[in-house]
């Protein structure tokens, strides 16, 4: 059996990270991680690129902007929606990860998902590096596999 799988090599790759502003205490641990991840595995700083967008509303447009540019191998979106009071949660939510798996299937380039959708704070802090991993840097893995795997399938 023939098998395929990607390897995490960043050498030579642009990334772009879209990171949202709205719940910047939890975000920016979010881009802290996949930044570490995607320079311990061979990404240059002077290769990535950083875009902050008001809300996680805002991810999927820009990144599948950024996707569409050429300039980028993969893109990681990065944001957190946590739940209040009212249904506005389900919304942005939903509405977020059908919008980055768009992007990324039309555009042909890996969008990694790493747009946190927790019930409380505590709970998005944890996921942001504070007990259960960083996300970021699940989301940054994920992105290295596939500018390896992708290729491969051609």
């Amino acid at each position: 059996m023939k098998v395929f799988e990607g390897k995490y090599e960043g050498k030579g790759r642009k990334v772009a990270i879209v990171a949202s502003r709205f719940n910047d205490l939890v975000t920016g641990h979010l881009v802290e991680g996949a930044q570490d991840a995607l320079v311990r595995h061979g990404v240059s700083d002077a290769d990535l690129t950083l875009v902050k967008v008001p809300g996680a509303f805002e991810i999927p447009l820009v990144a599948g902007k950024l996707a569409r540019s050429g300039r980028y191998d993969a893109v990681v979106a990065l944001g957190a929606v946590i739940r209040g009071s009212t249904p506005h949660f389900d919304y942005v939510a939903a509405e977020v990860s059908k919008g980055i798996a768009h992007e990324s299937l039309s555009s042909g380039v890996p969008i990694a998902f790493g747009v946190l959708t927790t019930d409380t704070i505590e709970q998005a802090l944890e996921r942001a590096g504070l007990k259960a991993g960083n996300k970021g840097w699940d989301a940054a893995m994920t992105v290295l596999e596939l500018m390896d795997l992708l290729p491969q399938l051609s």
